[in-house]
């Protein structure tokens, strides 16, 4: 198993502290806003790595953050008038909402910021009291960055290099413009918690440590995130950690490309931000992963016009195949090991999901010439191997047929106001809300459909 470690800059064999168990640690979502691709793809990735890693005999506890004090939190609270703990409450609840839609699995252990108050509070006392952080008068505490010879080790940047690509404040009582704040004084009408130095709130970077650090100990295996993260946040997190401890803080570190819209770097100042609510109204959750994962984690996505209706195209065929077998009474047993040989491979090889998924339409095309010869054994394993080889990469799990009528031809020519309502409906019935789930059927009866529920979804068709 080869892992890309970000600290060494290449591909590294994979060996744990401590025997067959991995300690592993994303950073999760600051919740100033609705969840978008971003936030979607991230969590996908680091789920895939722990189920991989699982699968090839790892023991994983794998740990996630939610952020829910922040600078972007308190200014959506002004803006809204919402309470800044109430308004981050809301988030995470849309939030789990929107990831439970695109069926990622949760992580081990949830962490929250503002769970952690008393914990960070002694962190930062450890690292004052080791001379690595100072107090001022105005009751903000910062980290002394000269005080760690290190900094810098992550990004492979000079301490010159690091004042030119941060965000310098004008706080006139740090001793160097690269000090970063651990704790901030409480502004009028912030949220504030009691402190050895006042009132006032943690920091970004010293919560997804202090975090860290309640979850596993000092030291863990794997440290995940956004390649955006890797300067300041992560170079930041591995400064306080080590000063604090003495130790490595993670033995890996693996950083996921960006998504970028046709061509330019996906944000909300360019309105750009795609919400995966948005996305998951218009395609099924298989369709955005097939996407997401046929561009190595590494590389930078680009979201294209084409992206999500040509995956969309690629599994309605694919799926196209199940029925196909399905009606001539293919029965889905057996297996064709070459098929989990190859995706262990590529995985194996930093998580290689573009390989893995190009390999996808050779194993159908020779599950397509095995129906064709009469040769329904073999094409029964093929197609059984795939769904229990794939479904670790979330696919192959939908209902075929129904997966077929609902975003084949036919699928694609229902009015989007029709799909809404459709949607609305089927996530009444999940909700077990039959009455409105009856109100909505009869809604769609007067816009010219009807519904045929499956186990797994549902297809609509004019009357």
């Amino acid at each position: 198993m080869k892992i890309y470690n970000s600290l060494l800059g290449r591909k590294e064999d994979f060996i744990p502290l401590d025997g067959n168990k991995v300690k592993m640690y994303a950073c999760g979502i600051t919740v100033s806003g609705e969840a978008h691709i971003g936030h979607a793809y991230q969590a996908l990735i680091y789920d895939i790595i722990r189920k991989f890693l699982v699968k090839i005999g790892y023991d994983v506890t794998y740990a996630r953050n939610y952020t829910d004090v922040d600078d972007k939190i308190i200014a959506k609270s002004n803006e809204t008038g919402i309470p800044a703990d109430e308004y981050a409450l809301k988030m995470i609840e849309n939030i789990d909402k929107e990831m439970a839609r695109f069926k990622v699995g949760e992580p081990d252990v949830w962490l929250k910021a503002t769970c952690c108050i008393e914990d960070i509070i002694e962190f930062i006392e450890g690292l004052i009291a080791k001379n690595h952080a100072y107090a001022t008068e105005k009751g903000d505490v910062y980290f002394d960055v000269e005080s760690f010879p290190e900094y810098g080790k992550l990004s492979h940047r000079n301490l010159e290099d690091a004042l030119n690509g941060v965000r310098v404040d004008n706080d006139e009582m740090k001793k160097s413009p690269l000090d970063f704040a651990l704790w901030k004084s409480a502004k009028e009408g912030e949220p504030y918690w009691t402190s050895p130095w006042g009132k006032g709130r943690p920091g970004w970077h010293i919560e997804c440590s202090t975090m860290n650090r309640k979850a596993f100990g000092d030291q863990i295996d794997i440290h995940g995130g956004g390649r955006d993260l890797i300067f300041p946040h992560h170079e930041n997190e591995i400064a306080q950690t080590e000063a604090l401890t003495g130790k490595t803080f993670a033995k890996f570190w693996i950083h996921n490309g960006l998504i970028k819209v046709n061509g330019q770097k996906m944000s909300k100042s360019l309105g750009n931000s795609l919400l995966l609510k948005d996305l998951l109204d218009k395609y099924s959750a298989e369709t955005v992963k097939f996407a997401l994962l046929s561009t190595n984690y590494r590389g930078d996505i680009n979201v294209t016009d084409n992206l999500f209706p040509d995956a969309q195209k690629h599994l309605v065929d694919f799926y196209t195949v199940y029925v196909n077998a399905l009606n001539k009474g293919v029965a889905l047993t057996g297996e064709y090991k070459e098929i989990d040989d190859e995706f262990n491979s590529a995985m194996s090889d930093d998580f290689n999901t573009a390989l893995a998924l190009s390999n996808l339409f050779k194993y159908f095309k020779l599950a397509k010439s095995s129906l064709n010869s009469g040769d329904i054994e073999r094409a029964g394993a093929v197609l059984n191997q795939i769904k229990n080889t794939y479904s670790l990469l979330g696919l192959f799990e939908e209902d075929a047929k129904w997966f077929v009528e609902t975003f084949g031809e036919k699928g694609e020519d229902v009015p989007n106001e029709v799909k809404l309502v459709a949607e609305e409906r089927w996530t009444a019935r999940l909700e077990k809300n039959w009455a409105k789930s009856d109100e909505l059927r009869a809604k769609l009866l007067e816009l010219g459909y009807v519904v045929k529920d499956y186990k797994d979804g549902y297809t609509l068709e004019k009357k």
